[in-house]
C-alpha cells in the first residue's frame, strides 16, 4: 500500500504523517499521535465514543479516512483544556457529576464545544438534540444535559 504525506493540525499544532490510505483517523489520533481520549466504541458510527471536531464540527473519526483530513484542523477532547485551565465544560461536566464510567465523556464533550461554539445559549431541547448521536452506557443524560446548559454561561 502506497503511502501518502498529510498535513494535519491536532489541538493546534501542526503534524506531518505518512499514512497509508486506510488509516482511520481514530487510529491515527491513538497509536501516531498519543491521543488516547477519542475512543473506538462502535466502529460503525453509532455511538460518538470517537467524536472529535474537524474545523469546528463534530465529526466520528472510526469513519473518517485520515489521508482525507490533509490541511483540515482537529480538535481532540485533549485539547479543550489542560490540567491547569480546565474548559469551562470539562469543569461543568465534573462540578455536575456527568462523568461516570467515563467512556462517552470525550465524545459528549467535542460534541457539546460544537454546540456551544455554534449557538452559545442553546436550550434543554436543543441540547438534547445535538448529543443526540453520542451514547452514555451509564445514562447520565439528565447531568450531561444539565452541565452543556451550565457551561454555555461561562463559554
Amino acid at each position: 500500500m502506497e503511502r501518502k504525506w498529510v498535513k494535519i493540525k491536532v489541538n493546534g499544532k501542526e503534524r506531518q504523517l505518512y499514512l497509508k490510505p486506510n488509516d482511520l483517523l481514530l487510529n491515527v489520533l491513538r497509536d501516531e499521535l498519543g491521543l488516547m481520549g477519542a475512543k473506538y466504541g462502535c466502529g460503525i458510527g453509532e455511538c460518538g465514543a470517537c467524536t472529535v471536531l474537524v474545523n469546528g464540527r463534530p465529526m466520528l473519526s472510526c469513519l473518517i479516512l485520515a489521508v482525507t483530513m490533509d490541511g483540515q484542523e482537529i480538535t481532540t477532547v485533549e485539547g479543550l483544556g489542560d490540567y491547569d485551565q480546565l474548559h469551562p465544560l470539562q469543569q461543568s461536566f465534573l462540578d455536575h457529576g456527568a462523568i461516570q464510567c467515563g467512556f462517552c465523556t470525550p465524545g459528549m464533550l467535542v460534541t457539546a464545544k460544537g454546540l456551544l461554539d455554534e449557538n452559545p445559549n442553546p436550550s434543554e431541547e436543543e441540547i438534547r438534540d445535538y448529543l443526540r448521536g453520542n451514547l452514555c452506557r451509564c445514562t447520565g443524560y439528565t447531568a450531561i444535559v444539565k452541565a452543556v446548559k451550565e457551561a454555555s454561561k461561562a463559554v
